[in-house]
């Protein structure tokens, strides 16, 4: 019997059908990923499985005894008293008596007297009575694992430690059903990591919405796709998904061609003369009726994203450098003795934990803060665009169209003047809804409008502080070769391995302690090049990434194309393959020399070793050129 299952299921918002008429079951051991774009109704869709909205038809059936938690985007349970307090108070009647408890033991540890002492005596006799010492320890279990201060104010909690009580609330409850709604927003990569092994290892069914591609890909074992109002089942991985979604749009789209080449030719035959209306078919005449209805009733596939950016004249060559910059923040060092050097074109990608100092750092690069020591020197020409991810520069009550060009009809961008009203449209903002207050608009909906707002001004410099999170996949991907083609220069703040994989050429990583390294690439290469992390003590913290073999970077998606790092490691590989051979022949003729076993023959072993290795790195990167020139060729065609 399955945990979960919808029956005919229908939900509209306003005219727009989310769910028209669909079949979706979850059975146990199931972790599906439940993908779809902005506002397609992935949300309303958990929260109906939870059972926190009806349906307008249809049917959706549980298992009476399954446990079902569900983790919205944001907090839904108030911020007010410690994360004890949080945590079990999931657990019903019973946390109720644990939080006495819990609150009746600190007041005994500041100040014994009879009074508490009996109210202390009178709790333990409910709580036997309720088997909640159980639960109890069930929840200090969880705090202890997740790494979380039982004592810990939750007001004072950062977006990541929030998300991780969330979590504890959930699991806390022992559910055979978790509803996870874009967990992985606000957690950094350790985080994210966590996730990942929790997920995996949850004896339960999962549903977890995300557009996190390297998380969906390492969790899923289905993928469902909301898409028009119908669920699609796609067993497998994202790639996987991706294919064989292509092909199914291509077949609706030769089909729906065909449809409408039918429905033209039967128009102009309704259309002809007299002499055609005598001999008219009435059954050919309700036919062509049924056609309107049917063509009438077809939602369109949503487009695309247009995106471009108004580019400002260019910077000077050098943006940024700093030497020996220290800051910090009353005891805490932030940045400690770093030096790096950016230049124009760089694609700089910030790493680290919650609380490292990304923000901090980034700022120092911007000039918006002044370092305790050390120099820091700032290049000419620069115009810079921020994409604060907290959507502070969006206010709530301001139109779309003043959000995006204050006191104006009209952007430009490259050059070209375009209306505000078509230029959102570009962000798929229709023109109903472009005079709609902000606040109208869901999370993923806001970042795309502050995407608008950003590309719209000229900038030489563009800074991302967490831009993927609640953007769909095709908005990300279409995101990420718009950055692989700016001429500027790019500070990313992310947690998206895939894109920090696909766009960044270096990253600055935090090491712990106000220490920064610089890495060469992306997030994989930065697994492979970083020193291994001593292992983590399993009663204090969750499992952690050092834990886990490192992963290979993710694979291109089917259409094959390169992206901006491969290009320049195809266009650097003849050079290298070049050195190499140079190098290989250069120690050939040495070993060819009998004058070198007289004067040095203590080195020939070392040759020998070197030479060994100068195959391998011949044999790699031959290999390495001709895998790139095959895909650049195929999808040059």
């Amino acid at each position: 019997m399955p945990l979960l299952a919808l029956e005919d299921a229908c939900l509209a918002f306003g005219h727009v059908a989310l769910l028209d008429h669909v079949q979706f079951q979850l059975d146990a051991g199931e972790r599906v990923a439940l993908i779809g774009r902005n506002g397609s109704g992935k949300s309303s869709l958990l929260r109906v499985l939870a059972g926190q909205s009806s349906l307008d038809d249809g049917h959706l059936r549980a298992d009476s005894s399954s446990v079902i938690a569900y983790v919205p985007q944001e907090a839904d349970f108030a911020l007010e008293g410690d994360i004890f307090d949080a945590i079990s108070g999931a657990l019903g009647e019973a946390a109720r008596l644990l939080q006495d408890y819990h609150a009746t033991m600190l007041a005994l540890a500041q100040h014994a007297d009879e009074a508490a002492m009996e109210r202390l005596a009178h709790l333990q006799q409910q709580i036997e009575a309720a088997d909640a010492w159980r639960l109890q320890q069930r929840t200090e279990t969880l705090i202890d694992q997740l790494g979380l201060d039982a004592q810990a104010p939750l007001a004072a909690l950062s977006g990541g430690t929030l998300k991780r009580v969330a979590l504890a609330r959930a699991l806390v409850q022992n559910p055979d059903v978790l509803l996870l709604d874009e967990p992985t927003n606000h957690l950094d990569i350790d985080g994210i990591l966590w996730l990942e092994e929790l997920i995996r290892n949850f004896r339960g069914a999962v549903v977890v919405i995300t557009h996190d591609r390297a998380f969906l890909d390492r969790v899923a074992t289905r993928i469902v796709a909301l898409d028009r109002g119908q669920l699609g089942s796609y067993p497998g991985t994202y790639a996987e998904y991706r294919a064989r979604r292509d092909q199914e749009l291509a077949a609706e789209q030769r089909a729906a061609e065909k449809f409408d080449k039918f429905l033209a030719q039967e128009e102009i035959w309704i259309r002809k003369g007299i002499e055609a209306r005598r001999t008219r078919n009435e059954g050919r005449v309700r036919r062509l009726h049924e056609l309107r209805r049917e063509r009438a009733a077809r939602r369109e596939l949503q487009g695309n994203v247009r995106l471009a950016l108004a580019r400002g004249e260019e910077s000077g060559q050098m943006i940024v450098e700093l030497d020996r910059v220290h800051k910090a923040f009353g005891d805490k060092t932030i940045v400690r003795d770093f030096s790096a050097r950016v230049l124009r074109g760089d694609r700089i990608g910030l790493v680290g934990a919650n609380g490292a100092g990304k923000t901090t750092l980034l700022k120092l690069f911007l000039g918006e803060l002044h370092a305790d020591s050390g120099q820091i020197r700032h290049g000419t020409r620069q115009q810079v665009a921020y994409f604060d991810q907290m959507r502070a520069q969006l206010d709530p009550e301001r139109p779309l169209t003043e959000v995006i060009s204050p006191g104006s009809d009209f952007v430009e961008i490259g050059g070209v003047r375009k209306h505000v009203i078509s230029y959102l449209g570009d962000f798929l903002f229709p023109p109903a809804r472009a005079r709609s207050p902000v606040r109208s608009l869901s999370g993923g909906e806001r970042n795309r409008l502050l995407l608008a707002r950003l590309f719209a001004r000229p900038a030489n410099i563009l800074v991302l502080d967490e831009p993927t999170n609640d953007l769909d996949t095709e908005t990300l991907e279409l995101l990420e070769e718009l950055l692989c083609d700016y001429n500027g220069t790019l500070f990313l703040v992310s947690h998206d391995r895939t894109f920090l994989d696909n766009v960044t050429t270096q990253l600055f990583a935090a090491e712990g302690d106000g220490l920064w390294r610089e890495y060469i690439g992306g997030y994989s290469d930065w697994l492979a090049q970083r020193p291994a992390r001593p292992a983590a003590d399993s009663r204090k913290r969750a499992p952690q990434p050092a834990a886990a073999p490192p992963r290979p970077k993710p694979a291109r998606e089917p259409d094959g194309r390169l992206s901006w790092k491969e290009k320049q490691e195809l266009a650097a590989l003849p050079e290298r393959i070049g050195q190499l051979e140079s190098e290989q022949a250069a120690l050939h003729a040495r070993l060819a020399d009998p004058e070198f076993y007289r004067t040095q023959g203590a080195e020939a072993a070392t040759v020998q070793k070197r030479l060994a290795a100068l195959e391998a790195e011949l044999e790699a990167a031959m290999a390495r050129w001709e895998t790139l020139e095959t895909r650049a060729s195929a999808s040059a065609k």
